[in-house]
């Protein structure tokens, strides 16, 4: 059987008109892009994406934003990577790479912390930086498949749409994903929340834009601090390893579409959807 077809309705107009569209399309009009092509209000799974994962696109001019909200194939990617400029440095003993901006300020965060005896270092290796379309792809897949054998052991769901959804091509995938997670049926780690709040769905992670970094010493409130004074800040709920670099002072991400919020005794900045 196949699942049902998910609704692609476009939001409505004063949702649209949120702080954080707002700044949005200001950030990208100066950029010569249009939040229209960035992201059709009639794709579900990328608006979806934008306001979960979109602080990165209100980064300051120091960089380059994705063209896209999702990426859908390898060279896609590598053509935005190699517009954007890869700097190579090696950090902790792990090679990694980001846009250069976003490596500067990463190494000024650094030099700062040494000054109180902590250091910055990668989590997870080369991926805590710079990831490809295919490690985007492996990264869902060990999330997906593992719970669509928990839902279809617990008959959530059957074993006719279980397969079918294995087969299904990323994009269409993420859709019936999250229509699932409506329903109760989660496809993070634990089983408990949207899978989006456990790994970015493929070819839409920050990584993808080198402007991500995730660092080992995240529990650290000293090495928060002087990170966001770096310009790099955590933007990704329940992903507490994860920064990324938006170039700009933490005092100015209110104007530029974003609110605070704490979570697990950490600061994260997130779109202000109203």
């Amino acid at each position: 059987m196949q699942p049902p077809i998910v609704d692609l309705s476009e939001k409505e107009p004063e949702a649209l008109a949120a702080p954080f569209y707002a700044a949005l399309r200001e950030a990208l009009e100066r950029r010569k892009l249009k939040l229209e092509n960035v992201c059709p209000p009639s794709d579900r799974v990328a608006r979806r994406v934008l306001e979960e994962y979109g602080a990165i696109f209100i980064a300051t001019e120091k960089v380059l934003v994705p063209p896209v909200c999702i990426f859908t194939s390898e060279e896609d990617v590598l053509r935005f990577q190699n517009r954007a400029g890869v700097c190579t440095e090696v950090i902790g003993e792990v090679s990694i790479e980001l846009q250069p901006a976003a490596m500067e300020a990463l190494l000024a965060a650094r030099l700062e912390v040494h000054e109180h005896d902590l250091d910055i270092t990668p989590r997870g290796g080369a991926e805590a930086a710079r990831r490809s379309y295919t490690d985007t792809l492996r990264l869902w897949d060990s999330r997906i498949l593992p719970a669509l054998d928990y839902w279809t052991e617990c008959n959530r769901l059957s074993d006719d749409r279980t397969a079918t959804l294995r087969c299904l091509e990323p994009h269409k995938q993420v859709a019936h994903v999250l229509e699932l997670e409506e329903a109760g049926i989660f496809f993070s780690k634990d089983f408990s929340k949207s899978v989006l709040y456990s790994v970015a769905a493929p070819g839409a992670s920050q990584h993808l834009s080198m402007l991500a970094f995730d660092a080992a010493e995240f529990r650290d409130a000293h090495v928060r601090q002087i990170l966001a004074r770096h310009g790099w800040f955590q933007t990704v709920r329940s992903d507490l390893p994860h920064f990324t670099f938006l170039g700009a002072r933490e005092e100015d991400l209110p104007g530029r579409g974003l609110r605070r919020i704490e979570q697990d005794a950490q600061v994260f900045w997130v779109p202000n959807l109203g």
